[in-house]
């Protein structure tokens, strides 16, 4: 239990973030149910970009690398992709990311190029990120009204702040449910009632709702601050974990003629490095110095997508410059906690039932904002009630 003024102070603080926020948290909240089937959504809505002509063989050789991305430099329409995403399923498309140029640049954005794994036809485009309700835009959209809150940089920072905020609304929610070591307070605050009052149960629903909630909703909370915001929050976990210094290495200064290798030599040496794992995406270098990104996914990974092993190859020597494999035995602890941190946050950890519980986990902050917003309209009419009172109590005094 905390003391009456302190109490106070926290009360007030619980509502006022969750009064000045709840729209965002609810925004926040309904549009992840959405993108929690992001790709299963988007597919099912553009089988015409997304799906390949016939089943494709799993997982990708490198010739079929070598193959695609010499097509797409040497047609002037495409040229060098910045990442190249290979087929997570055997129905799955390359897609290839190009910077946009022009008004349509921003953050987060970018120029997707699909093309069929069989046949390496193209087989359209579209731009990433921005924002449109048509079939193709609809779940970007979505994605990045969850991410970008629609405002690039400005609005993944306000979206990282609101989840700061709403870890401070849950934890102020659980000091505020403590209640006094008896046994009859400690049921009455796990019990959800009606007794004929909906004030009650609105009551009773948001008090011990919310407990049973607690945990989920404030690690959902957490992950999305550290997700918009890890400059803010790595800080934070380093203090208590380990966490490795993320420095991104560099390509060694060419030697005179020296020529770079090919985004298929660089999925090969990423291969030879985890022979079991699969290639889910390879970053190319745009610039002198950078280096070839790979991102494979090994077995038994908690993140089931894309995978978060990663191998950092020079450019032109094909050397590993630097790797971060979540499997390893002398992972720090920190960095362990991290790589939990996103697949906590879609569900993903869990497969399929886990990414199922967070769809309906997005309607919580709704039902909360309503219940919230339900009690304090009654304290406000009820405080309002009782200062008329005593203002008429006052004037039958004068007289």
């Amino acid at each position: 239990m905390v003391s009456g003024r302190l109490r106070t102070v926290f009360v007030k603080l619980h509502l006022y973030i969750g009064l000045t926020f709840g729209l965002l948290f609810v925004l926040l909240g309904l549009t992840g149910t959405a993108i929690a089937w992001r790709d299963e959504l988007d597919t099912w809505l553009n089988p015409d970009l997304l799906q390949a002509s016939s089943a494709a063989r799993i997982p990708v050789g490198a010739a079929t690398v070598e193959a695609l991305t010499a097509t797409l430099m040497a047609d002037p329409r495409y040229g060098k992709p910045n990442l190249l995403m290979l087929p997570a399923h055997e129905h799955g498309v390359f897609i290839a990311y190009y910077p946009i140029k022009g008004p349509e640049a921003g953050p987060g954005r970018s120029r997707q190029v699909m093309i069929d794994p069989i046949t390496l036809a193209v087989k359209g485009e579209r731009l990433w990120g921005v924002p449109g309700v048509s079939r193709q835009q609809l779940m970007p959209t979505l994605f990045h009204l969850h991410r970008y809150l629609l405002a690039g940089d400005t609005g993944k920072t306000v979206a990282g702040v609101a989840g700061m905020l709403l870890l401070v609304v849950v934890l102020l929610g659980m000091v505020l449910w403590l209640p006094k070591l008896t046994a009859r307070a400690m049921k009455q605050s796990v019990r959800i009632a009606h007794g004929g009052s909906w004030s009650r149960f609105t009551y009773t629903l948001h008090r011990a709702g919310g407990i049973f909630v607690a945990p989920v909703l404030a690690t959902i909370a957490f992950s999305g601050w550290y997700l918009n915001l890890p400059k803010w929050v790595t800080p934070l976990i380093s203090s208590v974990m380990t966490v490795s210094v993320n420095e991104k290495p560099h390509s060694a200064t060419p030697a005179p003629g020296a020529h770079a290798i090919t985004p298929a030599q660089a999925m090969t040496a990423a291969q030879r490095a985890y022979p079991a794992a699969l290639v889910t995406r390879i970053g190319l270098p745009r610039k002198p110095g950078d280096v070839y990104d790979v991102r494979l996914r090994q077995p038994g990974e908690v993140r089931a997508d894309s995978g978060a092993t990663r191998l950092w190859i020079d450019a032109y020597t094909g050397q590993r410059l630097g790797v971060r494999d979540p499997l390893a035995a002398d992972v720090p602890s920190g960095d362990t906690f991290i790589n939990w941190l996103f697949p906590l946050h879609t569900g993903e950890a869990f497969g399929t039932p886990g990414r199922a519980f967070i769809t309906v986990f997005g309607l919580v902050p709704l039902v909360f904002a309503l219940t919230g917003v339900l009690i304090w309209w009654k304290r406000r009419s009820g405080h309002r009630r009782h200062v008329a009172r005593e203002r008429g109590r006052g004037r039958g005094r004068v007289v």
